[in-house]
């Protein structure tokens, strides 16, 4: 029984240990790629702040007040959501985090009498949504952990043509913004209409803070940077969310390992009490079968001496191998 334990503990000894390579790569590899979102992140930062400062500008000089990606519509009939997730696992809760927050701000819309739409970035969020029955206008996957700027373009264009149509009459973006590596938040925020408090603070006050010549008119200029401006902006969730999803899957692989080494003690622990307890079972069974021999021995040596007085009790003339023989005296011996 305990050969068979012990057995059965190295299996699962060894099992965990190679669960715990698999979770140590994983971890490098997460932490690897971390820096270069990172990089990523900052690298595409200045764009986005340039082409905000110019639409900015533009909407300042009176431009925009007539292109549909900057007026809120006038009754809000469906609010679609781009949720954008993991196209793998093993990331903790950045998934299902904000995977939830989508669906609370959905059930709140659906509560307030606005229909909903769903636009799933990852294989995570649309395997989600699909499984429990939610209607997915759009699906984009393969590129969650490494975005390029043709992904966010392909998305952006899907979802301004839907809303520019009327089909959409808000759009939502849900993502993962990365604070730092040991901070991240899932957040709901409004995409479109393209509402940036810096842009309207611009469009509201009584000037430009600069005088600038536009050619062509501002007008046809923002109407060429808009979709530009909804592209930028969603690179950058895209970007949070990959620096979010590695630091995530870095840190649940750590965890994954830190668990397996303390299995990997404990298991060792109870093997070597197992083998200490099968070592002691076979020492008391090979005393026990020495003192059996040796309790056998002395009562063969009983039973012969029991035999032989027997014999001279129920035979007394018939001489005994090992008694000792009488001596008969002569008459001459006897005078």
């Amino acid at each position: 029984m305990a050969s068979g334990q012990e057995r059965v503990l190295k299996r699962r000894i060894k099992s965990v240990q190679s669960t715990k390579k698999i979770t140590k790569a994983m971890e490098l590899i997460s932490a690897s790629r971390i820096a270069k979102a990172q990089e990523r992140v900052a690298a595409a930062r200045p764009y986005s702040q340039r082409i905000t400062e110019v639409i900015r500008n533009l909407a300042a000089a009176g431009a925009g007040g007539d292109s549909p990606l900057l007026n809120p519509r006038d009754e809000i009939t469906t609010v679609a959501y781009v949720v954008v997730a993991a196209d793998r696992g093993l990331a903790g809760g950045y998934n299902s985090s904000v995977i939830r927050g989508a669906e609370r701000a959905m059930a709140a819309d659906r509560a307030a009498g606005r229909q909903t739409a769903l636009v799933t970035v990852g294989k995570k969020a649309t395997g989600y949504f699909r499984f429990r029955g939610y209607e997915i206008d759009a699906s984009f996957v393969g590129f969650s952990d490494a975005p390029t700027y043709e992904d966010a373009r392909t998305v952006a264009a899907h979802v301004a043509a839907k809303f520019e149509t009327g089909d959409y009459s808000e759009v939502r973006l849900a993502y993962t913004r990365f604070l730092s590596m040991g901070s991240q938040s899932s957040t709901v925020d409004l995409y479109m209409p393209l509402d940036d408090p810096g842009m309207t603070d611009a469009a509201a006050s009584s000037g430009p803070s600069a005088d600038y010549e536009f050619e062509p008119n501002p007008t046809e200029i923002l109407e060429r940077l808009l979709p530009r401006y909804a592209e930028a902006r969603l690179y950058a969730a895209l970007l949070d969310a990959a620096a979010s999803e590695h630091a995530a899957r870095q840190r649940a692989m750590k965890s994954a390992t830190d668990n397996a080494d303390e299995m990997i003690i404990k298991l060792s622990r109870v093997m070597n009490r197992a083998r200490q307890d099968a070592i002691t079972t076979e020492i008391m069974e090979i005393v026990s079968g020495a003192e059996a021999l040796r309790s056998g021995g002395n009562d063969e040596s009983d039973l012969l001496v029991e035999h032989v007085f027997a014999e001279d009790i129920f035979n007394p003339h018939q001489d005994h191998p090992h008694a000792p023989r009488a001596h008969h005296f002569s008459s001459e011996e006897q005078a």
